[in-house]
């Protein structure tokens, strides 16, 4: 889904393309050349990927939170339910109260990815900035070595269900194997089932429907699932700043249009951006998700910090 039906305000079938456009035919072609494109460029994306995750890292704090470690972690309130082995009962003999002696977090849980790859993701207005496709991998890749590297196991989403690779050292290079060949050409994510305790971290420009991204999203909240909606613009998606004369061509199958003044349309397009991004932090919001927006004219080194910040932040809140 491109930026194109985000000011023409059609939608998908609306905007498909009519008898006398291209054919969609030459579409799966085009997707299969710029897919092949991408994944010749992943080693040098997981280079890129990788020195940010390591500033990152440099900066963060560990992932300390309960769990079956070794190491003492903290005392907490017995609620009903909790093992009574696990009663620490030198502590509750100092009060009136019943206390657990938590472990530092060991066990590793998981963390599925989804990246949009779909033709819009190569979209960029200038020769200076990354295409979105880019710029939306070195962050996945990015996030997904900082969990990795910590332990935790990470996964790709794809339409035949979650694909995990695993914890460690060579996690990483498994995530990049499966992320290479999952069906990522969609503008959501796939609907599947993730066990208890997941988190989602979605990549992608996001500019599918609010009522695909709401029936999505919803699809994905089973109890226990958290998530992470990161949309990846382009600067000339974000500030209407065409004049003039000009045609604009769909990347996925819209019919062109021909604008006499662009400049007519910089008001109602704003209008417009600004709407469908109030909407889907609306939609996160409900859902217990949370969403973020990274143009790729910004260092990728803020919003990964943000991420990783926010990862650890709901590990600790789940974990109280």
């Amino acid at each position: 889904m491109t930026w194109f039906a985000i000011w023409s305000g059609r939608s998908p079938e609306r905007a498909a393309v009519p008898p006398a456009a291209a054919p969609t035919a030459a579409i799966p072609d085009l997707q299969r050349r710029e897919a092949e494109a991408w994944a010749a460029r992943l080693p040098e994306l997981r280079t890129q990927a990788l020195r940010v995750a390591a500033t990152v890292a440099m900066g963060a704090h560990g992932r300390r939170r309960a769990g079956q470690g070794d190491s003492f972690w903290q005392f907490r309130p017995y609620r009903a339910g909790d093992p009574l082995r696990r009663i620490d009962w030198r502590r509750s003999a100092r009060g009136d109260r019943l206390y657990l002696r938590e472990r530092e977090w060991e066990s590793a849980e998981s963390f599925w990815f989804w990246l949009d790859r779909s033709p819009s993701m190569g979209y960029r207005s200038h020769v200076d900035w990354p295409a979105k496709i880019d710029r939306a991998t070195v962050l996945a890749v990015a996030t997904a070595a900082l969990l990795a590297g910590s332990g935790e196991r990470i996964g790709v989403l794809t339409a035949a269900g979650p694909v995990a690779a695993g914890a460690g050292t060579h996690a990483l290079d498994r995530f990049l194997e499966h992320l290479a060949v999952a069906d990522t050409e969609r503008s959501v994510p796939p609907g599947v089932i993730l066990p208890r305790f997941s988190s989602v971290l979605a990549f992608g420009d996001t500019f599918a429907p609010l009522p695909d991204w709401d029936r999505r999203i919803a699809g994905l909240s089973a109890p226990g699932v958290r998530g992470q909606l990161v949309q990846v613009v382009d600067p000339g998606e974000v500030r209407f700043s065409y004049r003039g004369r000009l045609r604009i061509e769909g990347l996925e199958g819209e019919a062109p249009e021909l604008l006499r003044r662009a400049e007519d349309l910089a008001t109602a397009y704003g209008e417009r951006f600004t709407s469908h991004g109030e909407g889907l932090a609306a939609i996160c919001e409900r859902r217990g998700w949370r969403f973020r927006r990274h143009a790729t004219d910004e260092p990728p080194l803020r919003v990964l910090l943000s991420l990783y910040r926010a990862l650890n932040l709901d590990r600790r809140v789940a974990h109280a």
